[in-house]
C-alpha cells in the first residue's frame, strides 16, 4: 500500500509541482482544489509527466460540510500539504477581506478536519513575506514576525499564528510551516509551470509574458535603492526545488525527526538577484531583447530580501540545486509551450 498524501491547491503552480515530486517518490496523491485559479488540464500535465493520474476532489475548503466530506472520504491519509489559499498581493489589497476569509477559513477547516480524522501530519506553505521589512539580511527563522504589507502577507503572518495557538491543545499533531521567498522556473518537460489568471503579480511571468508578446513592456519599479544596480534584490528559487523541499519535511514528519510539534523553515537559495539582473539573464537565455521601463518605486518593496536557509540545509537535509538559468529557461520553455497551446499550433 502506498502512502497517501492530501494535497490541497494541488492544481496550483507550486501543488502541481509538489504532487509530481511525490508521485514520483512513491506517495498516493489526492489533489483538493476547488480550481479559482487553476485548471484541471493540470491533472492531466501531472499524469503526462508521472505516468500516474492523482485523483482529483474539487472542494472549496471554506465550505465546513465540503471540507469534512472529503477528508472522512480519505482518512486513510498519513499526512497533509496546505498550499490552498489566494496569493495575489495586488488583489489582496483591493480586497482584503476576501483574502482573510478565504486564505484563514480554509486553513482552520482544514487543521479542524485533519485532526478528526487523524491525520497528523501537516505542512504550511508560507511566505517570506511573514518577516515584513527586515533590519537586515540575509533572514533567518529567528527574525521577529513584522506586520506584512498586504492582505495576503498578513494572512500567512496569522496563519501561522493561528496553528502555534492550535497545536498546544493538539499535541498529536506535527507541523512545518516552509516560508518561500520567490519561486520562479517550470517543471523541466514544459508541461506544467506557473499560469497566472489576468495581469501577473511575479516579475518572471510577466517578462516571459513580454517577451511572448502577450504583454508590451515591463515595468520595473524604481533603480534609485541602495543597491548594486539601484533595483531591488530578491531570493530566487527554482520550483522544483521547492517541490522538493516539501517531501524532505513531509518524511522528517513521517519518520516522527521533528524536534518540536511546529517548526518551521526559510526555502531559497540564499543567493540575491537584482531585478535587472533577472531580465538580464532572461535576455540571455532567450535570445530576446526585453522592453522594459524604469518607473517610480512601488509602496511596499524592500531593498533587499535573502533567505538564510542553513536551518533547511542541516534539519531537512535540503538545498537548492537549481541555478538562475535553469529557472529562467524553464520558465521560457513553459510560456512558449503555452503560446503554442493557444495560438493553435
Amino acid at each position: 500500500m502506498k502512502t497517501k498524501i492530501l494535497v490541497t491547491g494541488g492544481t496550483g503552480y507550486i501543488g502541481s509541482h509538489t504532487a509530481v515530486s511525490l508521485i514520483e517518490s512513491g506517495y498516493e496523491v489526492v489533489l483538493i482544489d476547488n480550481l479559482s485559479n487553476s485548471s484541471k488540464e493540470t491533472v492531466v500535465g501531472i499524469q503526462e509527466i508521472t505516468g500516474t493520474k492523482p485523483k482529483l476532489e474539487v472542494v472549496d475548503l471554506t465550505y465546513k460540510k465540503q471540507c469534512a466530506d472529503v477528508f472522512a472520504k480519505h482518512n486513510d491519509a498519513k499526512g497533509l500539504i496546505h498550499f490552498a489559499a489566494l496569493k495575489a498581493v495586488g488583489e489582496s489589497v483591493k480586497r482584503p477581506l476576501q483574502y482573510y476569509y478565504n486564505n484563514l477559513s480554509s486553513l482552520m477547516n482544514t487543521l479542524e478536519c485533519t485532526v478528526d480524522n487523524q491525520i497528523n501530519n501537516f505542512i504550511f506553505s508560507s511566505s517570506a513575506t511573514v518577516y515584513g521589512k527586515p533590519d537586515n539580511v540575509p533572514i533567518s527563522e529567528d527574525f521577529e514576525m513584522k506586520r506584512p504589507f498586504s492582505p495576503y502577507g498578513n494572512s500567512k503572518k496569522i496563519a501561522e499564528e493561528i496553528m502555534e495557538d492550535f497545536i498546544v491543545s493538539n499535541d498529536s499533531l506535527s507541523i512545518i510551516s516552509l516560508r518561500y521567498f520567490n519561486p520562479i522556473g517550470a517543471h523541466e518537460s514544459g508541461i506544467i509551470g506557473e499560469l497566472p489568471t489576468g495581469t501577473p503579480n511575479n516579475l518572471m511571468p510577466y517578462i516571459t509574458q513580454v517577451a511572448a508578446g502577450v504583454r508590451e513592456k515591463l515595468l520595473v519599479f524604481g533603480n534609485d535603492y541602495p543597491t548594486r544596480d539601484g533595483t531591488p534584490i530578491r531570493d530566487y528559487i527554482h520550483v522544483v526545488d521547492l517541490a522538493e523541499a516539501h517531501l524532505k519535511a513531509l518524511k522528517r514528519l513521517l519518520d516522527r525527526e521533528n524536534e518540536k510539534t511546529m517548526e518551521v523553515f526559510n526555502l531559497g537559495s540564499g543567493k540575491g538577484y537584482t531585478v535587472l539582473e533577472i531580465i538580464h539573464a532572461f535576455e540571455k537565455v532567450s535570445g530576446k531583447q526585453l522592453n522594459y521601463e524604469v518607473t517610480a518605486r512601488r509602496e511596499g518593496d524592500v531593498p533587499e530580501l535573502i533567505s538564510l536557509p542553513d536551518l533547511a540545509n542541516i534539519k531537512l537535509q535540503w538545498k537548492a540545486k537549481r541555478d538562475l538559468s535553469e529557472m529562467v529557461k524553464s520558465a521560457w520553455e513553459w510560456e512558449k509551450k503555452i503560446r503554442t497551446k493557444v495560438n493553435g499550433e
